[in-house]
């Protein structure tokens, strides 16, 4: 068929779950209860690291760029799929605003890969180099690094889109998927993609495996320094600090390299499914909890607040 004669799309179908109707409401329900806690837990990190100035560190600067990052993407993809929950029919998005929802999901992953980097980089400094830290991790570095990590994050998916508005998309106009994603937009394309997609897994690359590299080789030099201290309560302590910034690792990238570079024939929908559930809505969620349970300056900053306010509530009464 000539291109000319190809229709352009202008509206999709996001499939999505498929939940029966019975329980539609109710799923609604948790999702949009996991959206408001997402929200409100990482704007409780950020106002904490804010208002305290015993936060008032690199370690604590970048957890609060990381709650801006989880809730960017939150945003991007839950309320989307909550207003496709209460569709009567299969949900739709305009291509538009599809493209719009990539942009932004991509913005937030590049930004989580490079946050999570330096982060880990912190963690290298300050156990392994403590007394080289606060001259190399001074205050100018970590503006300057979080700057050119939010720069890079929204120029790539700048890239991305650029790239995806050089193809033309004539149908089908139906995604197997509850948000817009690369993969399920290519699909939609009857252009010629193999070029498309090897600049996309090369920037993928460059963007999601270079960092994992330098997390690893922190985390190496890291618990070789923790065995190298004498006392087992020394290496409690010392691993303390780092613990939490390794499981959201672990948690974040686990599901992000699951969902694209297992191959896709090795794949059932219904698991890239769950597997992506788990790095757009659950890892915002549990990236504030597990630092807030997992870290004592937190906690105290928090109790603090607390008694300030049962201390000014009871004065007025």
């Amino acid at each position: 068929m000539d291109k000319k004669n190809k229709t352009t799309i202008t509206v999709i179908h996001l499939l999505g779950f498929h939940i029966p109707h019975a329980v539609t409401f109710l799923v609604f329900f948790v999702f949009f209860l996991i959206y408001c806690v997402t929200i409100c837990a990482n704007l409780l990190i950020i106002s904490l690291v804010s208002y305290s100035k015993s936060l008032h560190s690199p370690m604590y600067f970048f957890l609060s760029q990381l709650s801006v990052s989880d809730i960017l993407l939150a945003s991007a993809v839950l309320p989307n799929m909550l207003h496709a929950f209460l569709e009567e029919n299969i949900p739709t998005i305009s291509f538009s605003n599809c493209v719009t929802q990539l942009y932004f999901f991509s913005v937030s992953e590049c930004s989580e890969c490079l946050l999570l980097t330096l982060m880990s980089y912190d963690r290298y400094l300050a156990i392994c180099k403590p007394l080289h830290y606060t001259l190399l991790m001074s205050h100018q570095f970590c503006w300057i690094t979080v700057i050119t990590s939010w720069s890079l994050s929204f120029l790539v998916a700048l890239f991305y889109n650029f790239v995806i508005s050089t193809l033309q998309f004539c149908g089908p106009n139906i995604i197997d998927h509850f948000f817009c994603d690369f993969v399920p937009i290519l699909k939609l394309s009857c252009s010629d993609t193999t070029i498309v997609q090897l600049e996309l897994t090369s920037t993928t690359v460059v963007f999601g495996f270079i960092p994992v590299i330098i997390i690893i080789v922190s985390y190496v030099h890291i618990i070789v320094t923790i065995f190298k201290i004498p006392s087992i309560t020394g290496r409690q302590k010392v691993f303390s600090t780092c613990s939490s910034h390794l499981i959201v690792v672990s948690m974040f990238y686990g599901t992000l390299l699951f969902v694209y570079l297992v191959p896709r024939r090795g794949q059932s929908l219904n698991i890239t499914k769950f597997m992506s559930l788990l790095y757009t809505v659950l890892t915002p969620l549990m990236n504030p909890i597990i630092y807030s349970l997992r870290n004592k300056d937190l906690k105290q900053v928090v109790g603090r607040i607390a008694n300030n306010c049962l201390k000014l509530l009871f004065h007025r009464y």
